[in-house]
């Protein structure tokens, strides 16, 4: 991947992204349809990781994939992101392919590894797609102290990632691709390394970032808690060839009034359930993701429940 984290039309504080044109409302931030993934093997037909997926992001929306290790969240993940190319199927972008909302960086990207640039500090990793895009100086490190603050690094600003922790790594990380509001966001357990303190401040400051910003977000997560806190809808995915089991609509209300209260609501606990049994669910069940007069049980495999 690229060194920028960037997508076209975000406002900085103190400065203008520019980039393309704002995409028109009826347009789906992302399109994913009838998609497969194929990879091949030295012997035998390969190893299906997604069959036959189907899914549209809408602007603003936030959307989380959860399911078990292996079951293709990740690779859905990096399609989305050009990063790898269906075996059948079609993915586009605000209307694009999915290669060219690349070329164009038309979304950021945070994935599980900070990927930051050594010779860089903090601050200097975090400013990059802000000075790639002409954002001025001051506005630059106006906007890198915030981020720098909201992860609780601001005595490490001028440190280098070799002198960071792996999880403090991944917090400069999550803050550069956070530094434009990008309109597409795409992030793959971003917070995953985070201690729960810090994951908790994180996904309210994301919260927070979409509701001023509506910026779509898909979202690769372990998390229930977290997949149902910060999303419209959760899309709950089968073991591997990975499937759509269900999507579950998350009726919390908008970004805007979700705050530290809503992990104490009855519908967030009526939501984190309805994931959780659909992830234990059988997939020849109809609906409701559990076969007829089973039980739920209590614990997932490869799933964090906390």
């Amino acid at each position: 991947m690229t060194d920028t984290l960037n997508v076209p039309g975000g406002d900085v504080p103190g400065g203008d992204v520019p980039g393309g044109d704002v995409p028109a409302v009826d347009v789906p931030a992302v399109n994913v349809h009838g998609v497969s993934r194929i990879f091949a093997a030295g012997k035998g037909p390969g190893v299906t990781a997604l069959d036959d997926v189907s899914l549209d992001v809408a602007p603003g929306e936030f959307v989380s994939l959860i399911g078990p290790s292996g079951c293709g969240k990740s690779t859905l993940l990096r399609l989305i992101a050009d990063l790898d190319v269906p075996t059948s199927g079609s993915i586009e972008v605000f209307g694009k392919p999915a290669r060219q909302a690349r070329i164009d960086q038309d979304y950021g990207i945070a994935f599980q590894q900070a990927g930051l640039l050594p010779w860089r500090t903090v601050a200097g990793n975090i400013e990059l797609p802000l000075e790639l895009h002409g954002v001025g100086k001051a506005a630059r490190r106006g906007r890198a102290a915030e981020l720098i603050a909201l992860v609780g690094l601001s005595d490490f600003a001028a440190h280098y990632p070799d002198q960071l922790s792996g999880g403090m790594q991944q917090r400069v990380a999550i803050a550069r691709a956070l530094a434009e509001s990008p309109s597409l966001l795409l992030m793959d357990e971003p917070f995953g390394a985070l201690d729960e303190m810090t994951r908790e401040r994180m996904q309210n400051e994301l919260v927070r970032i979409c509701a001023e910003t509506q910026a779509a977000v898909v979202f690769v997560t372990h998390s229930i808690p977290e997949a149902v806190f910060l999303s419209n809808r959760v899309v709950v995915l089968e073991p591997r060839p990975g499937r759509i089991r269900s999507i579950v609509g998350v009726g919390l209300g908008d970004m805007s009034g979700r705050g530290e209260d809503l992990r104490e609501d009855e519908g967030f606990f009526r939501s984190l359930s309805e994931v959780r049994d659909l992830l234990h669910g059988d997939p020849d069940s109809s609906g409701t993701g559990l076969p007829t007069g089973v039980v739920p049980k209590t614990g997932a495999r490869g799933v964090e429940t906390r």
